[in-house]
């Protein structure tokens, strides 16, 4: 742990050159550090996420959230941009893609990085994130709760998105899956679907399902927060990141 750390709002380019805001936090040693992309949940570029890339800074990574609703217009309310986004569908696939990807590049791009990119996201963002491990070179992946990457979305839900499943052989690096056994966006029995397609490719991942909490588990600004989950999930988060991207 670090409590020496850099952390403001900053520019990266993302998806056919747009700019986008992005929160980043880095720790103010010089010693060799990973980065970590944190894609932020359907509700938006918010408070409790920019907590989280400051979490990422305090256990030495330099970390960064692009604000995906950029686009949504400069000078416009965080709430009002993802209001804007979801109404649209939320972020196109390609367009997430390319997000994460000036992201990761912004983070390579640091003085002390050791060039190695985790991602971890959340609700939407986990889904967004099997999506760039599935699309871009990634050393580390974190899917916490992510819904629809193997089952398309209800026809009333307000989100467009297609079932992920078919692109696991892509799949670029070991992933970490943290769910939640009273949610139903994914269920436990889709955890169980992804987990035997990765079996059967022979990909590198580990799965655990939390008994008494649901969807959203990890937020501590909303009624779904459950701390035990959380804290153990936060245990593996880091476990993890700390095999996969140390110098």
């Amino acid at each position: 742990m670090t409590d020496a750390m850099w952390a403001g709002t900053v520019a990266v380019t993302g998806h056919e050159g747009a700019e986008l805001e992005a929160y980043a936090a880095r720790p103010l040693g010089s010693s060799p550090h990973g980065g970590v992309v944190v894609i932020h949940h359907m509700p938006g570029y918010d408070e409790a996420t920019k907590e989280i890339v400051r979490r990422f800074a305090a256990h030495g990574y330099a970390a960064i959230c692009p604000n995906l609703y950029s686009r949504e217009g400069a000078g416009v309310s965080p709430d009002d941009q993802a209001a804007a986004a979801r109404a649209k569908g939320g972020v196109p696939d390609e367009q997430l893609v390319g997000d994460v990807a000036g992201a990761a590049a912004y983070l390579k791009g640091l003085e002390h990085a050791n060039g190695k990119i985790g991602v971890i996201g959340y609700c939407s963002g986990g889904r967004q994130t099997f999506l760039a491990a599935c699309s871009l070179q990634i050393d580390a992946a974190v899917d916490c709760y992510g819904a629809f990457v193997v089952t398309a979305p209800p026809a009333d839900f307000p989100l467009t998105a297609e079932p992920l499943i078919s692109r696991a052989a892509d799949l670029s690096c070991p992933l970490l899956g943290l769910f939640g056994a009273d949610d139903k966006f994914p269920s436990p029995e889709e955890v169980d679907v992804l987990a035997a397609e990765l079996d059967k490719l022979g990909k590198e991942y580990e799965f655990h399902v939390f008994p008494d909490a649901g969807h959203g588990f990890f937020a501590t600004d909303r009624p779904n927060y459950r701390p035990a989950a959380a804290v153990e999930g936060w245990k593996k988060v880091f476990g993890f990141f700390g095999r996969h991207l140390a110098a």
